[in-house]
């Protein structure tokens, strides 16, 4: 039989996810609450620029607001983000109302699949007892469960859905059967097959708890190496000659996925009473760079411009080059920790204000024409745009030509510097 399969969640994960299943001959329902979002995929826009409007146009791929239409479906793949709250706590709020929704379709037969990043335990402590309320159904006599943990990297072609391997797991033997047989139809680099939900859980946090660990390292390095005014990309570079060193670089670390994943696990951990001091000293390392490259902006424009209020440009505010999502972005902790100290801030990210003009009026994103001259400019984040503008971009910026330069992520011509300029690399 083959099944007929419902997209829970629009976004990063759950759009690319309808659209490799939809062109492999599945008939598809793509679901969302939001009614903006579901619009814009019917006129064949996609604003996270992850699929193309020849995906959106499949044939067997409709997009839906309501949740009847989710009864038209056997085999539920969820896909809504999972957040943290203010207090770094696991927000599963959207998750679980996701699963109501799909506990209310749901029919004997069924299988339901996480995708969503949780901790372990999660999909059956958490999930289950929503889809059995929802349903009036009990799993593993009337409906069945897996877990398949996403894998989606945002702007990565090389990366993309069907070129990486898709961790695959269920409640029993012929559920993992079922749900390896439908993923293996679009996971072209293969399957890896798990008897246990709870460890496919983990793997999902293991994945990006160990970046995150090491981007602490390169950040951490990067501040000893200012105390010492060493250059960081020269160690690094030097560094990596030797055959096993790895390649990390120092920058902000916010999305949905490694600034968030390690709290997933430090929640479960704390109900273990187990405390993770490797895991919770590489968030502390990451959090706090927005306010250290905030910090040497301060100082830089003390000693070249003081006594009087100044005002600092900021290039990018997207969370990663390339992509127009700005959840968790770390810049805003720069924005910040510089207003505090009563610095005048613009925003300009051209990424994020082509994708979505809603959210770049939110942030107060100003176009290139409308900013004023800068007594510093903040290069947060690496778009292809700034990247290829380079140094006349930034001179243009500044107030008479002149004043500090942060390049966060090291993209400028360090043999370029123009006169009058000063480059600081974090």
């Amino acid at each position: 039989m083959e099944r007929r399969i419902a997209v829970i969640g629009l976004g990063y994960v759950g759009l690319p996810v309808a659209a490799a299943f939809a062109e492999a001959g599945f008939k598809v329902f793509g679901f969302d609450i939001d009614r903006t979002r579901i619009a814009e995929l019917k006129q064949g826009r996609d604003r996270t620029s992850e699929v193309d409007l020849e995906a959106l146009a499949l044939p067997k791929l409709s997009f839906h607001t309501d949740a009847e239409a989710l009864k038209g479906a056997d085999f539920y793949i969820v896909t809504t983000p999972t957040p943290v709250d203010k207090s770094q706590r696991p927000d599963l709020t959207a998750l679980t109302a996701a699963c109501e929704s799909v506990g209310g379709a749901l029919a004997a037969g069924d299988v339901v699949v996480i995708e969503s990043t949780v901790y372990p335990g999660a999909t059956e402590e958490t999930c289950v007892p929503v889809l059995e309320a929802a349903s009036g159904l009990r799993v593993g006599r009337d409906f069945f469960v897996g877990y398949s943990p996403e894998r989606i990297n945002p702007g990565d072609q090389a990366h993309g859905l069907s070129a990486v391997v898709k961790v695959v797991s269920a409640n029993d033997e012929a559920t993992l059967a079922t749900v390896s047989q439908v993923y293996g139809r679009i996971a072209k680099a293969g399957l890896h097959p798990l008897m246990s939900i709870r460890a496919a859980e983990a793997a999902k946090l293991v994945e990006n708890i160990q970046r995150d660990i090491n981007i602490a390292l390169v950040n951490e390095l990067a501040m000893i190496c200012h105390r010492m005014e060493i250059d960081t990309g020269e160690v690094l570079a030097a560094a990596g000659t030797k055959w096993n060193f790895l390649p990390f670089t120092p920058g902000l670390v916010g999305g949905h996925c490694i600034g968030i994943d390690p709290y997933y696990l430090i929640h479960k951990t704390a109900e273990l009473g187990y405390h993770p001091d490797v895991v919770l000293s590489g968030r502390r390392v990451n959090d706090r760079m927005g306010e250290f490259i905030a910090q040497e902006c301060l100082r830089l424009l003390f000693n070249t411009r003081p006594g009087r209020r100044p005002r600092v440009t900021i290039l990018g505010y997207a969370f990663k080059e390339n992509v127009p999502d700005v959840r968790n972005s770390k810049v805003a902790d720069i924005v910040d920790t510089l207003r505090r100290y009563d610095v005048e801030v613009q925003l300009h990210d051209p990424v994020v204000a082509e994708s979505d003009p809603r959210i770049a009026a939110q942030l107060g994103l100003l176009p290139r024409e409308q900013l004023q001259p800068a007594d510093a400019v903040v290069l947060a984040v690496a778009h292809a745009p700034f990247a290829q503008a380079g140094w006349p971009l930034i001179v243009a910026c500044l107030s008479d030509a002149a004043g500090p330069v942060l390049d966060v992520k090291s993209v400028l011509d360090r043999q370029s510097v123009p006169p009058n300029v000063t480059l600081w690399r974090l």
